[in-house]
């Protein structure tokens, strides 16, 4: 009986030991944002959200470093009204179509907007502290229009997209590489791969825009843009 206490007791004092090493304590982590003069303002803001995307964008392209992928957006999907989120990478944006981004149509994100197309994106950019959110629709992009950027991507890249089964169980990264070897074999002498059914782009079209500019008192910039019944836009400030 003792024993089985001794144990017990040791199994309690070694979890409450790695609940304090896993545990942080993170209110002194702040840093200063921008300064008033990058304040978004009823004078400032452009009254159409792609083009204020669009000088966004390139503000954070050009004060990128070059370990930052600036098109980096976190998607989010949902499924039986439970969300999920992943970063993947936009490979486009216009005012016709919207923002492009490709996937496995077969993986988790795949399948969940298969089931519903209600998706966000999510931007974020250190400096100068600036973040977009986008709430729309997605749909499939023509066939043509993924065979193009099928056919851009590097060869390895192709090959990756053909072994993978996205989001699917796997029992170890051998079995992937050795696909991938098998794959490689198979095109050695072409370059010409054609891209398989299950893999291609999706169209997401905005319904309603977020402009974020983060301020160092916390009292942040934040302007709705959404369309009206004429379908044309119209914004508004709100609280941060």
């Amino acid at each position: 009986m003792s024993k089985t206490l001794s144990i017990f007791s040791f199994i309690i004092r070694r979890s409450i030991n790695l609940s304090s090493t896993m545990s942080a304590d993170l209110s002194d982590m702040r840093k200063p944002y921008c300064d008033k003069s990058q304040a978004l303002t009823d004078e400032n803001i452009l009254s159409d959200p792609f083009e204020l995307f669009h000088q966004w964008f390139e503000n954070a392209k050009q004060n990128a470093g070059k370990h930052t992928e600036i098109n980096a957006v976190c998607l989010s999907t949902s499924y039986q009204n439970k969300p999920s989120s992943r970063m993947v990478l936009l490979k486009g944006y216009d005012p016709d179509h919207g923002f492009r981004i490709f996937t496995n149509y077969e993986s988790r994100k795949g399948s969940e907007i298969e089931q519903n197309s209600n998706v966000a994106l999510l931007f974020y950019w250190e400096y100068p502290q600036r973040q977009i959110r986008i709430e729309g629709q997605a749909r499939r992009v023509p066939e043509s229009i993924s065979d193009q950027y099928f056919n851009a991507r590097p060869k390895l890249s192709r090959i990756s997209a053909i072994v993978s089964q996205q989001s699917k169980k796997v029992d170890s990264r051998e079995t992937l590489l050795k696909r991938q070897e098998e794959e490689e074999k198979r095109w050695t002498d072409c370059d010409v791969i054609p891209r398989p059914n299950f893999w291609g782009g999706y169209f997401i079209s905005p319904e309603r825009f977020e402009f974020w500019q983060g301020q160092s008192d916390r009292l942040h910039d934040r302007f709705i843009f959404e369309k009206s019944d004429q379908k044309t836009w119209f914004h508004y400030r709100i609280q941060p």
